[in-house]
């Protein structure tokens, strides 16, 4: 392999993408913009209040004036995180088939509460427990044991703090998978890679410089991106930066491996579209993006911790988040540099000029 062969290639990917503004805005704008979005839409505010509806209680019923005042005066009064309104007793069933009241409180004759809600819902089982606590509470309940509550507020606990080394993740393996399978049917389909056939240059600096082409325009994804989060989402970066730009160009470079494994045969646009999303998209799902891949049962973990994706994302969370060393992300790294070996080996054996 010769070095002006290889530099040439690489000078070319470069200039290929930088003439592309579309590109430039998926890699680099586009990122910014959704960790922003995400940023105002889990923002630090105070608990929602849960809607309660009371069943309008009928003249001299009691129990049912007690059970309203009680709610009413705990969300006026002790600032209790319920809003009660009161309804009609016909229109019970379109609140709860509507969803416009996380419950419905129904006071029964005999003194006793009749709650009605969906234990599907998180925020209605929520509402029962205040609800409950509250009428309790008003009907000369007392607590037994003196509680105090000790608020906590760390960095990294937000979910834009567990987002942002997700997004990272998988915006290396979009634009690694995506901007070279694409270049290399391209070339293909309109018979330019017919041409460089005949040339000296070789499968495997051919293959290279799409490679190191993604590994300089990585260094400024990374470091926009990280820019951003950090200075302006306040994202802690606990663990050393060297760190975390290795985990990130070995990412980078198994994910560009597994895009010139899918373009190696692929002779149109639509082919390769529609196996690039057949290999990104179940790492969407299960590789732990937008949220933990630990939620899904534990039959299927060794193949959701096999997974490319998932071996980046939990290295980057734990090198920023958790500040761990290269010691303590070797199994990432290992499932990623085997992902690189295995993917670019078979796509040298299988790839095809024309």
């Amino acid at each position: 392999m010769r070095f002006s062969s290889l530099q040439q290639l690489t000078l070319a990917r470069f200039r290929e993408f930088i003439r592309e503004p579309e590109a430039i805005f998926w890699t680099f704008v586009f990122p910014l913009l959704l960790a922003g979005g995400l940023a105002i839409a889990f923002r630090d505010k105070a608990p929602e209040q849960a809607i309660i509806a009371v069943v309008t209680p009928s003249a001299g019923d009691s129990a049912a004036l007690r059970t309203a005042g009680a709610l009413t005066s705990a969300a006026s009064v002790d600032k209790a995180p319920i809003r009660a309104r009161q309804i009609p007793t016909d229109s019970v069933d379109d609140v709860l088939r509507t969803g416009t009241a996380a419950l419905v409180v129904v006071a029964m004759p005999a003194g006793g509460v009749e709650y009605r809600f969906d234990p599907a819902r998180p925020e209605a089982r929520a509402a029962r427990q205040q609800t409950d606590d509250i009428l309790q509470r008003a009907r000369g309940r007392s607590d037994v044991i003196e509680v105090r509550d000790v608020t906590v507020r760390e960095r990294g606990s937000r979910y834009i703090d567990f987002f942002v080394p997700g997004l990272l993740g998988m915006n290396i393996m979009g634009s690694s998978i995506w901007s070279l399978a694409f270049a290399i049917v391209t070339q293909r389909n309109k018979k330019l890679l017919k041409r460089l056939a005949a040339t000296p240059m070789s499968r495997l600096e051919y293959l290279l410089s799409f490679v190191l082409s993604r590994l300089v325009f990585l260094g400024l994804e990374v470091g926009v991106l990280l820019g951003f989060g950090a200075f302006i989402l306040d994202v802690p970066i606990r663990g050393s930066l060297v760190t975390l730009l290795l985990v990130a160009f070995v990412g980078a470079a198994a994910f560009g491996a597994i895009g010139l494994l899918v373009s190696s045969r692929s002779r149109t646009v639509e082919g390769v579209s529609g196996l690039t999303n057949f290999v990104m998209l179940p790492m969407w799902i299960f590789s732990g993006v937008f949220f933990s891949s630990n939620n899904f049962p534990a039959a299927i973990q060794p193949v959701v911790q096999a997974l490319p994706l998932t071996a980046l994302v939990n290295g980057l969370r734990e090198i920023m988040l958790q500040g761990a060393g290269l010691g303590a992300v070797w199994p990432q790294l290992a499932v990623l540099t085997a992902y690189l070996v295995v993917c670019l080996t078979i796509a040298l054996r299988i790839f095809r000029w024309q």
